[in-house]
């Protein structure tokens, strides 16, 4: 296996460990050999895993290359969650009392390298910290209160953050991580079952309509299971439920993504999964995925600082400029000259060290390909609002859309739903949206996404409320065998 330990500047590891290649961040990020590695582990050293800063990237795209990084971006989340302190510190209440209960100060400092204590004193705590966190240098405050300890606060470090003279210590402590320790990903392992479908009522631009969610209450019925609304500040609620349906816009900085995983992670069925969240609403994941797999984009170019003067040659004009993690058409541009691309570039660059450029593809109408554990539930054509480029407009604080058009999954062409199904198939097995441009006889996947539209009156022109029951069978199945696992 190749091990890559990925740095922020090459300068910041200055240690040979046998086996181990140090790699600059940007060079991991924008050579193409390393897209091309298998059989490869990521080590993320960067100086800051802040959302959409290179260390963020680095984790991001080793997930999609299948390089198995730590920490990986679940981590990450975890660490910038505001709960994660209580957390940890409530399930490690009894190991931090006995680890400190010789200790005379009433407050302590630790900093964990690869699971171990760089004082060399609290070993069994660090490992435990580094078990349930996956950072490689962590830094950790406790103080007493009485006659108890508590966590206080935990941020992730880096090299730069320890004295020279504990590098050896740092270098040793990898060497030993190394040989020793194996990744562990723990997979989790009569009433009507009970179906949360969680939507923000405040939201305009809720994928489904209030005359689709009474249908997927309607399909959840006839089914044997109870649906029940649940809004953005019901999380209590969650352990109520054997199901969580997300109705409402992810995103990984979001409530929902927050609740996925929280349901996820009480073994409940989640469509859509955290994975997929993070996975599906992130444009640059989504292009280094689906680039490894061969799957057919149009001619795209992962933008930063260094390299804006080689968009004009590389797409040429008009092209698209995509942030990250926009939704419903919002963060994508369309630039006409070189003048307007600069200045573009320029503010989606204040908001991410990465941005999506792509050729510009002029079509009527894009391909909508419904994928639902593995197989297409239906396809739709979306128009472009008359006179616009998009499908969707914003202006004025208003948004309009073109007209949708429901076809059977026997109607549209054969590729296109084939390399609709093959792209979702990269993500999961979850209920995704892929959108397809044709041109010509050329197919090409323009983007996949999570939760996608369900609206009475488009998606399911042709289905009708079959498609509601269709996702309700899911949901269904999913729970029985869950609870027939759990049973046996």
């Amino acid at each position: 296996m190749n091990i890559l330990f990925v740095v922020s500047h090459a300068q910041d590891w200055a240690f040979d460990i046998p086996g181990v290649t140090v790699v600059p961040a940007k060079t991991y990020l924008m050579d193409p050999a390393y897209g091309e590695c298998r059989s490869t582990k990521v080590f993320n050293l960067c100086r800051s895993y802040r959302h959409q800063n290179l260390g963020y990237y680095v984790s991001l795209l080793a997930e999609a290359r299948g390089h198995a990084p730590l920490p990986d971006v679940e981590a990450i989340k975890n660490l910038q969650a505001d709960e994660l302190v209580q957390d940890t510190g409530d399930r490690l209440a009894q190991l931090i009392d006995c680890s400190f209960a010789q200790q005379d100060a009433d407050a302590a400092k630790l900093t964990i390298c690869f699971g171990r204590d760089i004082a060399q004193q609290h070993d069994p705590l660090c490992e435990q910290l580094f078990r349930l966190l996956r950072v490689p240098i962590l830094h950790a405050h406790f103080e007493r209160a009485g006659d108890r300890w508590h966590l206080c606060s935990m941020y992730a470090g880096n090299v730069g953050d320890v004295p020279p003279q504990h590098h050896a210590f740092v270098a040793r402590a990898a060497i030993d991580y190394l040989k020793e320790e194996k990744i562990r990903t723990d997979k989790p392992a009569a009433e009507r079952p009970a179906l949360a479908i969680l939507l923000d009522p405040q939201r305009p631009e809720s994928p489904s309509n209030p005359e689709a969610i009474r249908k997927f209450c309607e399909a959840a019925g006839v089914l044997g299971m109870s649906a029940h609304m649940i809004a953005p500040d019901d999380a209590r609620r969650l352990p109520e439920f054997d199901a969580l349906f997300i109705r409402d816009t992810t995103d990984i900085n979001h409530y929902t993504y927050r609740l996925a995983r929280q349901a996820a992670d009480a073994g409940m069925v989640v469509i859509d999964d955290p994975d997929s969240i993070l996975r599906c609403t992130n444009k640059i994941y989504l292009t280094e995925l689906l680039m490894r797999h061969h799957i057919p984009i149009p001619k795209t170019m992962i933008v930063h600082r260094d390299n804006v003067d080689q968009i004009v040659l590389a797409l040429g004009l008009p092209c698209i400029l995509k942030q990250p993690d926009g939704a419903f058409s919002l963060g994508v541009a369309k630039v006409e000259s070189e003048q307007e691309l600069l200045v573009k570039v320029a503010d989606l660059l204040q908001e991410s060290e990465l941005v999506l450029a792509q050729e510009y593809l002029p079509t009527e109408y894009d391909w909508r390909v419904a994928v639902l554990d593995h197989r297409p539930l239906f396809v739709c054509k979306y128009y472009m609002v008359p006179g616009h480029w998009q499908i969707i407009k914003h202006e004025h604080h208003r948004m309009s859309e073109g007209k949708t058009e429901a076809l059977s999954v026997g109607e549209a062409p054969d590729e296109v739903v084939k390399l609709a199904v093959q792209a979702a198939n990269l993500i999961g097995d979850g209920f995704y949206g892929v959108d397809l441009k044709q041109v010509g006889s050329q197919c090409c996947v323009i983007e996949i996404n999570d939760n996608p539209n369900v609206d009475a009156g488009n998606e399911d022109g042709v289905l009708g409320d079959a498609l509601y029951r269709e996702v309700m069978g899911v949901f269904r199945k999913r729970i029985d065998a869950r609870k027939g696992s759990t049973a046996s």
